[in-house]
């Protein structure tokens, strides 16, 4: 894929996302449906990586630009990353001056609704090539209820996945 086009779709994908996550499906959309230059696999191992390792929600996006154009692509995908920072300054100062308006309130709102079915909407496509059998099922059901029911950082679903991931295949049975 050419370099350029590959930083304009994940500046697209960043700027069009309202946290980290709800860029996933503008990615799914542009580079596993429309281009076929990342599989369901490597967005999910995107996913992933991203969510390992310290620093902003939407770190993914530096390793889906890796997996698709190498360390270039790295690069551009962390610069795609930066883009939105330079425009952020000049939107808080329009939204911040309006916050308390009726019509800015329900537009966040609707925003967050849509990004949050967005990011519900791409779960089961990148459920079918992560959900291998019944340990993948078992950690992806743990991890949610172990979410929702204590609260806890994400951080600790990771790090537990990935030991149960090293335990399992270990013993051959992942």
């Amino acid at each position: 894929m050419n370099l350029l086009i590959l930083y304009l779709l994940l500046t697209k994908a960043t700027l069009t996302s309202f946290s980290g996550s709800t860029a996933i499906p503008i990615i799914r959309q542009d580079f596993v449906e429309h281009y076929h230059v990342l599989t369901d696999r490597q967005l999910n191992a995107a996913v992933a990586t991203g969510q390992t390792a310290p620093g902003p929600n939407g770190l993914f996006v530096v390793s889906v630009g890796y997996f698709v154009g190498g360390t270039a692509g790295g690069c551009l995908g962390l610069l795609a990353m930066m883009t939105p920072s330079f425009l952020i300054i000049p939107v808080l100062q329009f939204v911040g001056r309006r916050a308390a308006h009726p019509a800015v309130k329900s537009a966040v709102r609707a925003v967050t609704i849509a990004a949050a079915s967005l990011v519900l909407g791409v779960t089961v496509p990148m459920a079918r090539g992560a959900l291998t059998g019944v340990l993948p099922a078992a950690i992806a059901l743990g991890s949610f209820l172990f979410l929702v029911l204590t609260k806890r950082a994400t951080a600790w679903v990771i790090v537990a996945a990935a030991l149960i991931g090293l335990a399992a295949s270990g013993l051959g049975k992942f």
